[in-house]
């Protein structure tokens, strides 16, 4: 069971410069911890999560705090940073239109059987987004990392076609290489 407590005491020291690295590490992992359930937190828990986002400088500032912690913290920052990519990509009719065509050879992908819509549509990528929070709040991390690794791989297969549809999805292959070497990395830092 998650332990959704964030200490007032942590969070104003937080927000003063004054926790040592420790308890900072403690408070990454907590955060790390409650973020997949932000839709559904009671309002005093987001208000102090609120107080570390608004300290750091919002949510992307947030995430690359997070990912400054190895372990969950890091782990967390990386699915949430892809998950914000099938977000902003779910209704490209590009992205859309070309893993519709993919789909049509390869129903459903390796690693993604049970987690893959069986329409194409613009909720498909977004579907995908929600089932990564929902793993991460399950706590089945690894199965996320997995989960996404394998999304990843299915992205990086139709991004040509999406790019032949419209040259704009172009800054779609870069970032999805760079997502797949930071989870990589995050799961095994070697």
């Amino acid at each position: 069971m998650t332990d959704f407590a964030l200490h007032r005491a942590t969070i104003d020291a937080f927000v003063e410069g004054k926790l040592d690295a420790e308890a900072e590490a403690d408070l990454a992992d907590r955060v790390a911890r409650i973020l997949p359930f932000h839709a559904q937190l009671p309002n005093p828990i987001v208000a102090k999560l609120k107080r570390v986002l608004d300290h750091l400088g919002g949510e992307q500032a947030l995430l690359a705090w997070l990912d400054r912690h190895p372990g969950r913290p890091r782990v967390v920052a990386r699915l949430f940073a892809f998950i914000g990519v099938l977000d902003q990509y779910s209704a490209e009719p590009a992205v859309v239109s070309a893993l519709r065509e993919f789909r049509e050879h390869t129903r459903y992908p390796q690693g993604l059987e049970k987690y893959l819509l069986p329409q194409t549509d613009d909720e498909t990528l977004a579907s995908l987004s929600w089932e990564l929070e929902s793993l991460l709040a399950d706590d089945r991390v690894d199965e996320a990392v997995r989960v996404a690794t394998a999304a990843v791989a299915m992205l990086e297969e139709i991004t040509p076609a999406a790019q032949d549809r419209d040259h704009d999805v172009g800054a779609l292959g870069p970032l999805l290489k760079q997502i797949r070497q930071e989870l990589r990395a995050a799961v095994d830092p070697k």
